[in-house]
C-alpha cells in the first residue's frame, strides 16, 4: 500500500493553500491525507511537489499491509 504524506510536508500551512497552489480540489487532497484516495494522476504529483518544494520520494511511502488471518 502506497501513503501520500501531505501532511508533514506542509509545515504549518493548510489543505485549503494547497488547493489554491496546486489546483487540485480541496475533497481531493483530503481523501489523500486521509489515506482513501485510489489513484491521482502523475501531473497532480508534479503540482504536489512543486507547490510543497519536494520530490515523489518525499511524498509517496509504501506501507506494509497486515496479513489476513486464515480462519
Amino acid at each position: 500500500m502506497i501513503k501520500i504524506e501531505i501532511e508533514k510536508l506542509l509545515e504549518g500551512r493548510s489543505l485549503y493553500w494547497l488547493s489554491k497552489e496546486t489546483g487540485i480540489r480541496w475533497a481531493t487532497l483530503a481523501k489523500m491525507v486521509a489515506g482513501k484516495a485510489q489513484r491521482f494522476e502523475l501531473e497532480a504529483l508534479d503540482a504536489l511537489c512543486i507547490a510543497l518544494e519536494c520530490e515523489p520520494g518525499d511524498l509517496l511511502v509504501r506501507v506494509k499491509r497486515r496479513k489476513a488471518r486464515k480462519k
